[in-house]
């Protein structure tokens, strides 16, 4: 898939397969790398369309073919919206969709124009799934020829990485509420250290109540990437004729994967992280624990102690005011010392301070992962969501999502007495095969009753041995390999080849 890629031992597992049955894409295909579905990348893909027509507009579109066919095989096809070369962007421009139960944000070619377009490309094609726009208007259509091809109207590159860096804010036409709620929260964090702590919980409670009634991202799930993943692997397994490969999330097996984070925020959590840190000694857990350097005394010792015993350590922000990512100058300011303590503390992961995150500006911090988006949660100052509980990559950092609600947002914002939702969330992820990463506050959960729950937290999910207890840098480094490594047909079988070769393993199921 990925020319160059390291080559290291090899593990073979699958179906005997065909040499020959390997996909060919006219582009790069994103959702391919992301899955590690083997294919290759050429170009001078052979099309359909009829003789003499070379400035026909599909040809623009990029084209994936099922090669186990020979020439003639079936192919997906799409438009490309990336960059500012794109043939198509003025013809649709981005908004708000509905394709079945998932929820599109991007660019979207109206049947009008995809109608005639496909009907000379010498295949008949009759529209199948229906695509509504905000208005409840049918406009766009997912077709389907009769040689069992199919042609999306959309690109599935694009509505992925709307979803992962929230750029589902301004696909909409969301643009300017977006810049006012930015500077909204600004205003906010410069006056909240005149504001007494009884003061600042009531306005979240008060806040709390409208943002409940956000339609997207749904929470406390919000299923639409992952309706859109399992729809794509349905398309390419239609095209292959036969289930398609692809390289499962986990390591060794593992079906999902627990990760335990906590954010210390203040000297008073600083002086209570022996709670937690027994509580999961007990379970033979450990947890990475992220500190705020500049907004209470971190002893070295302390950390020392805490890598000792197993434990990871990362950096939460330089001062907690809200301020880091405020502002390029202000990051640029302050981005020297953010690096001094992580190296002095071997910290290769952030966390940034009330998850305030902007997605162009996290690769610039130096970390090898973050972990500031949750997959969905209306509850934060900055609100929304990547909508996964998978990792993935921005750049070449690795996003590694909270995928439960956080302690404070259900203990303390919500006011809830027990530990359902956290249960109720948890689970949901594992059965999908996820991240259970959860963010927890040694300085919220005063309460032996919030420590009980945490407990029983971890009584319930860390036994299962189908799961995959990590830390974060972990998790991190496992992606890392994963996406390095590539499937290759063989007489035999599927082989691995990369740096995960040695603990990756082949699956063949739709993801849910």
């Amino acid at each position: 898939m990925v020319d160059g890629a390291p080559r290291r031992a090899v593990h073979v597992e699958g179906p005997v397969t065909e040499v020959s049955a390997l996909f060919e894409s006219s582009r790069p295909f994103l959702f391919f790398e992301y899955f590690r579905v083997p294919y290759r990348t050429v170009s001078d893909r052979r099309r359909p369309w009829p003789e003499g027509e070379s400035r026909h507009p599909l040809r623009a579109c990029a084209e994936l073919r099922w090669r186990g066919d020979g020439d003639r095989g079936r192919a997906l096809r799409w438009p490309s919206f990336e960059g500012s070369r794109s043939p198509f962007g003025e013809l649709a421009p981005a908004a708000r969709y509905q394709l079945g139960p998932a929820r599109l944000y991007g660019h979207v070619l109206p049947d009008e124009l995809c109608g005639p377009w496909l009907a000379g490309t010498g295949t008949h094609w009759t529209r199948s799934t229906p695509i509504w726009d905000r208005r409840g208007n049918h406009v766009a259509s997912e077709w389907r020829g009769d040689d069992g091809s199919v042609f999306l109207p959309y690109d599935p590159a694009e509505i992925i990485q709307n979803f992962w860096s929230e750029a589902y804010r301004t696909a909409g036409g969301g643009g300017l509420h977006a810049a006012a709620r930015q500077l909204a929260l600004g205003a906010y964090y410069r006056a909240r250290p005149a504001i007494p702590r009884a003061g600042q919980i009531w306005m979240r409670r008060q806040l709390s109540r409208m943002q409940a009634r956000a339609r997207f991202p749904r929470w406390p799930v919000e299923p639409s990437l992952h309706d859109l993943y399992a729809r794509l692997f349905r398309h390419v397994t239609e095209v292959a004729g036969q289930p398609v490969p692809w390289l499962s999330p986990w390591p060794h097996g593992r079906r999902w994967a627990l990760v335990l984070t906590h954010d210390v925020e203040t000297s008073v959590g600083y002086r209570r992280m022996q709670l937690l840190r027994d509580v999961e000694l007990r379970h033979g857990l450990r947890s990475c624990w992220n500190f705020v350097p500049r907004r209470y005394p971190v002893d070295d010792a302390a950390v020392e102690a805490l890598r000792r015993d197993g434990f990871e350590v990362g950096v939460h922000g330089l001062y907690h005011d809200g301020r880091d990512l405020e502002s390029l100058a202000t990051l640029s300011e302050r981005l020297p010392a953010i690096r001094q303590y992580a190296d002095r503390w071997g910290a290769v992961g952030y966390r940034s301070p009330a998850t305030h995150r902007r997605w162009g500006w996290m690769p610039l911090l130096g970390f090898e992962y973050d972990s500031s988006y949750p997959d969905t949660d209306p509850f934060e100052p900055q609100s929304g969501g990547c909508c996964t509980w998978l990792p993935y990559f921005n750049n070449d950092l690795v996003e590694l999502p909270m995928t439960v609600p956080q302690d404070h947002t259900v203990f303390v914002i919500l006011a809830q007495r027990d530990g359902r939702l956290w249960r109720e969330k948890a689970e949901h992820v594992r059965r999908h095969g996820g991240m259970v990463l959860l963010t927890t506050h040694p300085d919220y959960l005063l309460e032996e009753r919030l420590v009980g729950e945490y407990r029983d937290l971890l009584e319930r999910f860390a036994t299962d041995a189908s799961g995959w207890r990590a830390l974060p840098r972990d998790v991190c480094q496992w992606w890392r390999r994963r996406a390095a490594s590539q499937l290759e047909p063989t007489a035999a079988g599927w082989r691995i080849v990369g740096p995960a070769s040695g603990e990756a393993t082949v699956t063949y199921q739709i993801p849910e």
